[in-house]
């Protein structure tokens, strides 16, 4: 079975995903492209693939057995719930809504359809080195994990990105992965403003240093840095009773010249989680093609980090204040009580 997936967006990540649809995943063709740039659109879409400007359109389209969302972040609601209502699998890229609402009502209508049709495209969870470390805090040798420290920083930031984007767009990754290793929630969130870089542009808060606990009581310190000047870096470590574990950076040619040692960063995201994405879109095809339910973050996970980046950036609008995140009962479709 060859799945046929439409694609809603042709941005950067909507002809990232229709190339890999295209040459690297098996098992699939695009089969539509929507966006509202019709231009935009036939310019990306494959030989053959219908090219409309209207994303219902193509979610009800006969020609579509699955869609993927990588428009803009406020459409995507929208666009699932239309994809829930036709009983089409999704994936839809991050974040799954703009609002914890709008989150909650694809959860209730994704319930009230009696099954999972929604995955939200947290890319690290299919990452090896996270999945090691999710292996590594699962199999029990590190004890019970008491903290958690991280880091994210990215090269530079341009200046349409906002101090409110380090979490919602930055922040949330980790947010997700934490919640996904420690199989537990974030109840409570504070955000600092250390000392600001002088490399930003004037209208940012970076970098931002935020503060979680889960309900089990895990402490987790993020490091958010938009603007580090040397690279793209990503760390992550759970500290247990009995140990620790760190993720490995990526695996990279160490150099002796010059009297020097050094090892290549990467310059961004796309080279660092370039398998990662490959790997997501790959289990997800496979399990549209099987017939079952998807296994990556649910419409659930995707609700839950809203409705936690949105408390850190009140905690960081009222000046650093501790807020408690509340989260609706989970529903048992997600693991939640029935």
């Amino acid at each position: 079975m060859t799945v046929r997936v439409g694609v809603i967006g042709a941005g950067w990540i909507g002809t990232e995903h229709i190339r890999r649809l295209s040459t690297t995943v098996p098992g699939a063709r695009v089969s539509a492209v929507s966006d509202i740039d019709r231009e935009r659109a036939s310019s990306v879409a494959p030989q053959g693939a219908a090219v409309l400007s209207d994303s219902r359109r193509l979610v009800e389209s006969d020609e579509v057995d699955a869609v993927l969302v990588a428009s803009w972040g406020p459409a995507h609601a929208e666009q699932v719930l239309a994809a829930v209502a036709a009983g089409k699998p999704v994936l839809c890229e991050k974040p799954l809504a703009t609002d914890p609402a709008d989150g909650l009502r694809i959860v209730e209508a994704e319930h009230a359809a009696g099954r999972r049709l929604v995955q939200v495209g947290f890319m690290r969870r299919f990452d090896s080195g996270y999945r090691a470390l999710k292996e590594a805090v699962d199999d029990g040798s590190l004890g019970t994990p008491l903290m958690a420290h991280c880091a994210h920083r990215n090269k530079s930031a341009q200046s349409s990105y906002t101090s409110d984007m380090a979490a919602r767009d930055t922040a949330v990754h980790e947010i997700d992965v934490l919640r996904w290793l420690l199989d537990d929630e974030i109840t409570t969130v504070q955000v600092l403003a250390p000392r600001s870089t002088g490399k930003r542009h004037p209208h940012l808060t970076d970098p931002q240093f935020m503060l979680f606990e889960t309900a089990g009581g895990v402490r987790i310190d993020l490091e958010v840095f938009v603007n580090c000047q040397y690279g793209y870096d990503i760390q992550c470590e759970i500290v247990g009773e009995e140990g620790l574990v760190r993720l490995p950076d990526p695996a990279a040619p160490r150099v002796r010249a010059a009297g020097r040692e050094s090892t290549a960063i990467f310059a961004d995201f796309t080279g660092r989680f370039a398998a990662a994405f490959d790997t997501e879109i790959r289990e997800w095809i496979d399990g549209v093609r099987a017939g079952g339910e998807p296994t990556g973050p649910s419409a659930w996970d995707g609700y839950a980090a809203t409705v936690v980046t949105d408390a850190a950036v009140e905690s960081l609008t009222t000046g650093g204040a501790v807020t408690a995140v509340e989260l609706k009962p989970r529903p048992a479709l997600y693991g939640g009580a029935a």
